[in-house]
């Protein structure tokens, strides 16, 4: 069945968008994490990737044009699938905003954030926000210095916000004058990033007058010269293939090279004009020349020497990411600002893990306990809905719904994507979901709405071996449920000593809106859920 895909809302403000270039044409085939478009919005050009399977039919807006968010930008389908009943109606949405207005759009907004007079032709780029979230953003590469020529479209940065690391964009054409920013620093929103305009241009009544930067102006002239002074080797060989050119990758795709220890420049790209995407990461091979070299080497036995303690102490400074920035402003204002208590109960698993083994018997069925224990939550809420509440300085506020987030751990930190109406899904239902949105996680490919709006978190960390924990509340939630390992030990069961497995689950609890009783009476249901699991199945 043909999928209609609507010009996505890439920022917060974003109303409209422009199809600045298509990497894919129809006709063609897609598969799942490919590249179909850049995408122009108020605040940069973004990758727009498809979630979907199948053939390109239709293309809505073409290159070049404007649309407002939610008009039809393309049909994904299956080869010669009949979409006219689709389209009717498409054509007359359509939107056009010319490009010139959005240009002077930009240079009129970048000149009312300065001061001092901007002379004719010089455009002041500032650091700009690419999430909903983002307050501040740390330049990682610099892909211009000073002295460049820089056209319209060429990338100028690559930033790190509070959610991904993502390419900036410029719009205008001119010489790189001066950089307000340097690499590994941060900065806020607003805050100068660059100056483009007509080379020999003097700026240095904007670098003083104007915007804020992090550093003074004299501080900035130094840093900028002894940049460019100094020698670039390693920069160029990071952002250089074998013949000397520039790479060109996706951020995902550099991102999953990174981790997986992966040269960018041994890796031939298949997306436009060769850039290196996802795919190429994931499906490349390093070559196997160096095997006989460890093998020689592993059969030296190796010198061995007494250790002698010697030398001193020191530390590595390693700055922090927009996301542990993240992480750590929101949970040190839930544990300062939010009493918390904790209880613990211990679960008996035994019919849970026969009632597990038994679904996951069905084709193509995978429940884990993990699972089991979100079902379990989210009914228990329902009976207790003083757990399912938020605090306000005014008034506390009873949710409706249920919304459970679910804790994953990424490289950088922890993310919560949130699971909505988590009470109307069955146990199939939530471990599909779950695993997907943990993918995404783990790419960086979750949306802010599918990280927000969460009423109760679940933690689980029993798959590392851990058997308790507690654990800070995600707020604005009232509780949180820390779960740990499933144990092998004596438990006594009509007056016998047998061989039992057992879990324990913390809730740590917000005691402006859960008294304790409260918190135990929930434990309680949901002990009962858990231990006699089919009755989640009703």
């Amino acid at each position: 069945m043909a999928t209609v895909i609507n010009m996505p809302r890439l920022s917060d403000t974003m109303e409209e968008g422009v199809v600045a270039k298509w990497l894919v044409k129809k006709g063609d085939t897609i598969s799942e994490g490919d590249i179909l478009a850049e995408i122009e919005t108020d605040k940069a050009t973004m990758e727009f990737e498809s979630f979907y399977d199948g053939v390109l039919l239709h293309i809505g807006i073409e290159e070049g044009e404007t649309a407002p968010v939610d008009q039809l930008l393309a049909i994904i389908g299956e080869e010669g699938e009949d979409i006219s009943g689709l389209l009717n109606g498409s054509e007359a949405s359509k939107t056009e905003a010319p490009k010139e207005e959005k240009l002077e759009k930009a240079t009129e907004d970048s000149s009312t954030s300065t001061q001092a007079e901007i002379p004719e032709g010089v455009t002041v780029i500032t650091m700009p926000r690419l999430s909903d979230t983002m307050e501040e953003g740390t330049v990682a590469t610099w892909l211009k210095k000073v002295g460049d020529a820089v056209e319209e479209g060429d990338i100028l940065a690559e930033i790190e916000t509070d959610k991904a690391t993502m390419e900036f964009e410029s719009f205008y054409t001119g010489t790189l004058l001066h950089i307000g920013i340097e690499e590994g620093q941060t900065a806020p929103v607003d805050q100068l990033l660059a100056i483009i305009g007509p080379a020999g241009t003097d700026v240095s009544g904007i670098k003083e007058g104007g915007v804020p930067k992090a550093a003074s102006t004299t501080e900035v002239k130094k840093e900028t010269n002894s940049k460019e002074s100094a020698p670039e080797t390693s920069k160029e060989s990071s952002n250089q293939n074998a013949s000397g050119g520039r790479i060109f990758a996706s951020p995902l795709a550099k991102k999953i090279a990174a981790d997986k220890g992966i040269d960018l420049s041994q890796v031939k790209g298949t997306g436009e004009n060769g850039r290196i995407t996802k795919k190429d990461i994931e499906s490349f091979t390093p070559a196997a020349a160096s095997k006989p070299t460890l093998a020689k080497t592993e059969n030296t036995a190796p010198s061995v020497q007494v250790y002698t303690p010697a030398g001193e102490e020191s530390f590595e400074e390693v700055k922090n990411s927009q996301m542990r920035k993240a992480i750590a402003k929101s949970l040190s204002g839930s544990k300062f600002s939010a009493p918390h208590y904790y209880l613990t109960i211990e679960v008996n698993m035994g019919d849970a893990m026969a009632s597990r083994k038994t679904i996951n018997a069905i084709p193509d069925t995978k429940v884990s306990f993990n699972d089991m224990v979100v079902k379990a939550c989210a009914m228990a809420l329902r009976k207790h809905p003083q757990v399912n509440t938020q605090w306000t300085d005014t008034a506390m506020k009873y949710a409706k719904h249920i919304a459970i987030g679910v804790a994953v751990a990424v490289p950088d930190g922890l993310v919560v994507p949130v699971l909505p109406f988590t009470d109307q899904m069955s146990l199939t239902q939530i471990g599909a979901n779950v695993r997907d949105l943990a993918g995404k996680a783990r790419n960086k490919k979750l949306t802010p709405q599918e990280m927000s709006g969460s009423t109760f978190t679940v933690s689980n960390l029993g798959m590392f071996g851990i058997q308790e924990f507690t654990s800070i509340i995600n707020q604005p939630n009232s509780a949180i449920l820390s779960v740990g390992a499933i144990v092998e030990k004596p438990v006594v069961k009509d007056g016998q000593v047998v061989v039992g497995n057992t879990m324990k689950v913390t809730l740590a609890c917000d005691h402006r809106t859960v008294d304790g009783a409260t918190g135990a009476q929930f434990l309680q249901t949901l002990k009962q859920y858990l231990e006699n699991p089919v009755t989640m199945l009703a």
